[in-house]
């Protein structure tokens, strides 16, 4: 399941990414609020997780704009703004729920599930190329000859390639978007995942191929 955060106290947006990644979600970190809504323009979310006070755009503003366009995805705001008359406005504007910090681990996890149950109507819980699927509530990859429950950093690789199959994704965008910016991991990383997912794609009798281009980065083509 995927998720997009939008909080600009990067400290406690990597805290929350910990959490919702220990607990098998996948999740984009964005630090402003018109990066949050490039992000919801281009890419597919479960849920939204919005933090209130932003630079460049507040929470409330991106809500609304999400609204305005169509965009029904869950979304929950994360906010220190505690007063009645807030909690009722952000309601009122689109949001499905609405938590104030600080909070417990456990209320957050909840409130996502019960979110995202609500929006799960709306969202298709299964990617499919060729002659594989990805189960994105599960993990599971599956095709003619079997399937692997696939770990967390091998999903939203092969989830990002999935949902634009024909788009070369570079080996710096995947260390932006799964490591993070802060991450101490080295580029090569990206490469042993790669190999790993290569593996588990043949053993499966996979018809589809992750294919590499030279300083420009990985995607996935179907076999003739």
């Amino acid at each position: 399941m995927r998720l997009l955060l939008a909080e600009d106290e990067r400290a406690l947006s990597r805290a929350i990414c910990a959490i919702l990644q220990k607990n098998n979600y996948s999740v984009d970190a964005v630090y402003d609020g018109q990066e949050a809504l490039d992000y919801l323009d281009s890419e597919n979310y479960d849920g939204v997780i919005l933090d209130w006070m932003m630079p460049k755009m507040d929470g409330l503003e991106v809500l609304q704009s999400m609204r305005r366009k169509g965009n029904t995805t869950p979304v929950l705001f994360l906010t220190a703004r505690s007063d009645i008359d807030d909690k009722v406005l952000g309601l009122d504007s689109g949001a499905n729920d609405y938590l104030t910090k600080p909070f417990a681990t456990q209320e957050l996890l909840a409130r996502i599930r019960a979110m995202t149950r609500s929006g799960s109507v709306q969202t298709d819980s299964s990617l499919h190329l060729g002659n594989v699927t990805l189960n994105c509530a599960t993990y599971d990859l599956s095709g003619p000859k079997g399937s692997f429950k696939l770990a967390n950093k091998e999903f939203q690789m092969l989830e990002m390639m999935m949902r634009q199959p024909s788009a070369l994704i570079s080996t710096e965008r995947f260390m932006e978007r799964i490591w993070g910016f802060d991450s101490d991991a080295e580029l090569n990383v990206v490469w042993v995942y790669i190999s790993y997912l290569r593996k588990k794609l043949g053993a499966i009798g996979a018809d589809i191929r992750i294919k590499a281009q030279r300083n420009a980065g990985y995607c996935l083509e179907e076999e003739s």
